[in-house]
């Protein structure tokens, strides 16, 4: 029997919508491509499924953000950190087989640095890669729990800064040698020793064990979480890392110096991450004075091309290194990207080689407009 034309051309439109959106939707992702974006997408479900502690096999999550602002507060666990900007320094890092699954993430949908690196490992020849373009914000709100480095256990014992730091393991490896500061709350005794946990179920705790083949600081972590403790962190790397970078007994350092930034002719605003000039500040001194600042967008070039500030020069973060002797003294410079890693790095990195250069970032969201106008949104607010 022949069937009715509009019935054919019904289901004719129907099998096209379904080639057009099956791939996409076989991971979940339904965001629209970006300019720049790396081809390949997943989302959050795909990660959960290759990520594990110990890490699977053949797989490799690479966080391509900076390493001390980003990367060591917060990551998801087991992943490498290969930041965008030192990728060529840092191939030695990625695995010999090049059908590896290879996922790379970085700040958001925003970020290009996952994208970024991608292309690069592409040129490579790895065949097997994946961007989580939503990344590590979308994973803190759906993910299966976060880490931290070794760096940044390191940087809150310095800073005197109150949190928990729990080794999982059980009593007698802990008494073989433990992180100076952690109580030993086995994860076999978890339920026995619940009462040693913080009053306060918002105070960072964060679990370590063995590295990363042991189990133990995770289990535990998803139990404490399950108490309702909201500010859960794992050290994946455990105790073979910390002894790798500051040993057995790390000798007690000197005291840590408190940095005060001073207000100049400006009256430049501090914000609360080392470096940064608040957004309120930045807004008045634009609106004021805008000569009085250079602003330095640490972005790629296309990216700098498509919108940037008014004003604004261009050195790519990757360039920076090159061209740090061609920023003046004696004018406050900020460095600018979209999420404030970039600039966050270039900072560092400014700090680092120029010490006598009067510099700082914006720890914020930043939208670039095509009429060289913007908008800004502090982290957090």
């Amino acid at each position: 029997m022949k069937l009715p034309e509009y019935f054919l051309t019904r289901l004719l439109t129907i099998l096209v919508v379904l080639l057009t959106y099956g791939c996409a939707s076989s991971t979940g992702v339904q965001l629209k491509a970006k300019e720049g974006w790396y081809s390949k997408l997943v989302d959050v479900e795909f990660v959960k499924q290759n990520v594990d502690i110990p890490p699977r096999p053949g797989v490799m999550v690479i966080d391509s953000r900076p390493t001390a602002r980003q990367y060591d507060p917060g990551h998801i666990p087991g992943a490498v950190n290969i930041p965008d900007s030192k990728f060529e320094q840092m191939t030695d890092m990625l695995p010999q087989d090049k059908n590896s699954v290879l996922i790379f993430y970085c700040g958001g949908v925003d970020c290009m640095l996952s994208h970024n690196s991608a292309l690069k490992a592409e040129k490579l020849g790895y065949t097997n890669i994946h961007v989580y373009a939503e990344g590590y914000p979308d994973w803190v709100a759906k993910g299966t729990g976060q880490s931290v480095s070794g760096a940044y256990i390191k940087k809150l014992q310095d800073e005197k800064t109150v949190f928990m730091l729990i080794d999982a393991r059980p009593k007698r490896t802990f008494d073989k040698g433990a992180i100076p500061g952690a109580v030993n709350i086995s994860d076999t005794d978890f339920d026995k020793h619940v009462d040693q946990l913080p009053a306060d179920k918002a105070t960072p705790i964060i679990y370590y064990c063995g590295g990363v083949d042991c189990v133990l600081s995770n289990k535990s972590a998803a139990k404490a979480r399950a108490l309702g403790y909201s500010n859960v962190k794992t050290y994946v790397e455990g105790y073979p890392d910390w002894v790798k970078l500051y040993g057995v007994a790390p000798a007690a350092g000197a005291p840590a110096v408190a940095v005060v930034a001073t207000a100049g002719p400006l009256n430049i605003e501090a914000g609360k991450e080392k470096g940064t000039m608040t957004v309120a500040s930045f807004d008045r001194i634009m609106k004021e004075n805008p000569q009085a600042l250079m602003l330095v967008d640490v972005r790629d070039p296309r990216e700098f091309n498509n919108a940037s500030i008014k004003g604004a020069i261009n050195i790519p973060i990757g360039m920076l290194e090159k061209q740090i002797d061609t920023l003046p003294l004696g004018k406050p410079i900020v460095f600018l990207c979209g999420t404030g890693a970039r600039s966050g790095e270039a900072y560092d990195t400014a700090r680092l080689l120029r010490s006598d250069l009067q510099v700082y970032f914006l720890d914020a969201t930043m939208k670039f407009n095509p009429d060289g106008t913007y908008t800004l949104k502090e982290h957090g607010k």
